[in-house]
């Protein structure tokens, strides 16, 4: 299986533990996790996907290539590349989240793809890195002419062209096991009504808030 994976991403890795590691979810008993390769994985891509954005975009200011690039390393696109490698089927789970199906669970993918990232980084060094993720992140980057807002970005343009303060996001609680968290948040825009929405991590739960709350402000004046 490792064999598998291996010619789907690309690369042959030299020390094999590392992508074993890389696809240890922390709800393995007993065993190192992915955490930390994730943590490392997480800043390696920031870093060449913004050397790639500002090589494609010369023309773009600081805010414009930011947006990009927060499209770009965001959960949702890490969990599509994690399914066109098909991670799922070789996400190495602990009992509780098998029964939860916990390899189709879109924060455990995100999750297990930085790590495998930072696994090349480790087992190949940087030019490992960007093997994988130049060609990747260049066709998603090609995808779209006009740089993105995101949804938080978006509602704060909307507040702030009103002259009202920037949203306000609130952690109203967390379900689930402690190393797989799902937030409940809340956002809330001056002298308008608020919405929540629960999703994992947290930074999903805040774009998903102010998706719902933006919606709901357009349409009232729609």
């Amino acid at each position: 299986m490792i064999d598998a994976l291996q010619t789907r991403i690309g690369y042959r890795f030299r020390d094999e533990t590392l992508l074993t590691l890389a696809l240890t979810h922390p709800s393995v008993l007993h065993a190192p996790s992915n955490q930390r390769l994730e943590f490392l994985g997480d800043a390696i891509l920031g870093a060449v996907v913004s050397r790639l954005l500002y090589d494609m975009f010369p023309g773009e200011k600081e805010g414009e290539l930011a947006r990009r690039r927060a499209a770009l390393v965001r959960g949702e696109t890490l969990t599509q590349v994690a399914r066109d490698l098909e991670l799922n089927a070789e996400l190495i789970i602990g009992t509780s989240e098998t029964q939860v199906k916990g390899n189709e669970n879109a924060s455990n993918l995100e999750d297990a793809m930085e790590a495998v990232i930072g696994a090349l980084y480790l087992d190949g060094g940087l030019p490992a890195a960007e093997a994988f993720i130049i060609p990747r992140w260049t066709t998603i980057a090609s995808r779209s002419h006009l740089a993105p807002k995101d949804a938080k970005t978006s509602l704060q343009e909307w507040a702030q062209g009103r002259g009202l303060p920037i949203p306000q996001y609130r952690i109203l609680g967390t379900t689930g096991p402690a190393h797989a968290p799902i937030f409940t948040v809340e956002v809330t825009v001056e002298g308008h009504a608020s919405t929540q929405a629960k999703a994992a991590p947290k930074r999903s739960a805040e774009q998903e808030a102010a998706k719902l709350l933006l919606e709901q402000l357009l349409s009232q004046v729609s």
